[in-house]
């Protein structure tokens, strides 16, 4: 049986009000990444997601079994530029921060309990320049342990981890 991709909302819709934390993914390809940044932003209470309609799979197949229900429970959005998206988000209130390893400041330090886009860049690239432009900070996940990076669906998760411990409302714990 063959379940039909979710229909995705404008991003008007998804950044409306500006509450709590919107994924937002450039680049990344892997249908089981994707499917696992999902099933953690559904268990992160994130509002949403941004994909781009192109380099980005099908909310169907092997990624809705990999998010394991998720898809169907956290909304989202296709667009066609990141860059502009990411515009339109500022204009609606919601601040960008992009998690890079090369990134001076931990995700900790860049958090500001605001309203959040959360951009994660693909495994190989990262956050590429132009839509890293657009952001208002970036930061990094410390590793102390001497490896240099992580697989991007684990490290999604520790981020949308990070950005619940200081809820984007404002309050710790809400």
């Amino acid at each position: 049986m063959k379940v039909a991709e979710p229909e995705p909302l404008s991003l008007a819709e998804l950044g409306t009000p500006a509450k709590g934390v919107i994924v937002m993914l450039d680049q990344i390809t892997d249908p089981q990444n994707v499917g696992a940044i999902f099933r953690s932003a559904a268990a992160f209470g994130v509002k949403g997601a941004v994909l781009q309609d192109r380099h980005a799979p099908a909310l169907s197949g092997v990624l809705a079994k990999t998010a394991v229900g998720a898809v169907d429970k956290v909304p989202y959005a296709r667009v066609v530029n990141l860059s502009r998206a990411l515009e339109e988000l500022a204009e609606l209130g919601w601040r960008a921060v992009a998690l890079a390893g090369e990134a001076e400041h931990s995700l900790e330090e860049v958090l500001d309990g605001g309203p959040t886009v959360l951009v994660l860049g693909s495994e190989g690239e990262g956050v590429r320049r132009l839509v890293a432009e657009h952001c208002d900070a970036m930061g990094k996940i410390p590793m102390p342990g001497g490896f240099e990076s992580l697989n991007v669906s684990a490290a999604a998760a520790i981020a949308l981890y990070e950005t619940s411990r200081v809820r984007v409302t404002g309050e710790i714990g809400s």
